[in-house]
């Protein structure tokens, strides 16, 4: 059997005879275990279920059984941990059903979280957390770093590095990425703005506006050329910080032109209002929300 490359080499991609145990006929690779000697994997990526989709699952292998085995391995003589498919096996607790068909096999701990990685990318349809949580995992506890990771899991490194930089965003920033009330291209965009606090309040123009994706990195390139602006005239006019109490004045500014707004001002309370452009099409938009003002 010819091999395809990348994640498409499934299990053989990680475990040499992975391929060669699905080749063995039948009656000599699966076995019918109980459900009840079966425990978790914990070293599981996917950390969220679907409860619809489990139970349409469910109700498939009430009618046709389980046309994929799961995988386990053996930790006591009548105790089994899954390796890959415990999907399948929460809808086949669902389905009531006693046992369910198996491959067993033996791994180590580092082993077992690569293949359940590899089967759950390749078949679950992780949200982008839980692939950046397991690439995290896969660099901290099997000690691989981000060249080999590629080369194992047939990505690119800068693929790699675009999902492990999710995690630095805010922590609700990555729930509405789990939730899916923002895509990984949202995401990606936000990754781009170095305060957590403009990171915040873009989010919550994105759930307020419903904006596109091109739209909100087209608010990311003029948060950051506002931001250069203001320091190169910061340093050259010398002047001191506005106000402490002006902060919630200049958010609500800057969500309501989508732009990064700010205050220039002197120690004698002197300044201005600074609201950057990025493009002549812009600075039209921009006049056109203050033209609607002076009506």
């Amino acid at each position: 059997m010819a091999k395809r490359s990348a994640l498409g080499r499934g299990l053989g991609a990680l475990i040499d005879d992975a391929d060669k145990q699905k080749e063995v006929p039948a009656k000599a690779s699966i076995n019918e275990i109980a459900v009840d000697q079966i425990e978790a994997n914990p070293f599981q990526p996917r950390t969220n279920f679907d409860d619809t989709a489990l139970q349409e699952l469910a109700a498939s292998i009430k009618e046709l059984g389980i046309i994929q085995p799961i995988t386990l391995r053996k930790v006591t003589e009548d105790q089994y941990q899954i390796i890959a498919g415990e999907r399948r096996f929460r809808a086949s607790k669902i389905a009531g059903l006693k046992t369910v068909p198996a491959y067993v096999r033996t791994a180590q701990d580092d082993g077992m979280l690569e293949m359940a990685l590899v089967e759950n990318i390749q078949r679950e349809d992780l949200d982008a957390i839980e692939v950046a949580l397991s690439y995290q995992r896969l660099l901290d506890e099997c000690n691989l770093t981000q060249e080999v990771l590629s080369e194992r899991v047939g990505k690119k490194r800068s693929t790699i590095s675009n999902y492990l930089r999710l995690l630095k965003l805010p922590t609700l920033i990555q729930k509405g990425i789990i939730d899916k009330t923002i895509s990984m291209g949202h995401a990606r965009a936000l990754v781009n703005i170095a305060n957590p606090e403009d990171q915040l309040s873009i989010y919550e123009l994105i759930l307020e506006e419903d904006l596109s994706v091109r739209k909100v990195e087209e608010i990311v390139r003029h948060l950051a050329n506002g931001a250069a602006a203001q320091a190169k005239t910061e340093q050259k006019a010398g002047k001191e910080k506005y106000p402490q109490e002006y902060e919630e004045l200049k958010s609500h500014l800057s969500s309501f032109f989508s732009t990064k707004v700010d205050f220039a001002m002197n120690n004698k309370g002197k300044g201005k209002i600074v609201i950057p452009f990025g493009t002549p099409k812009d600075l039209e938009r921009i006049m056109g929300i203050l033209d609607k003002l002076g009506r």
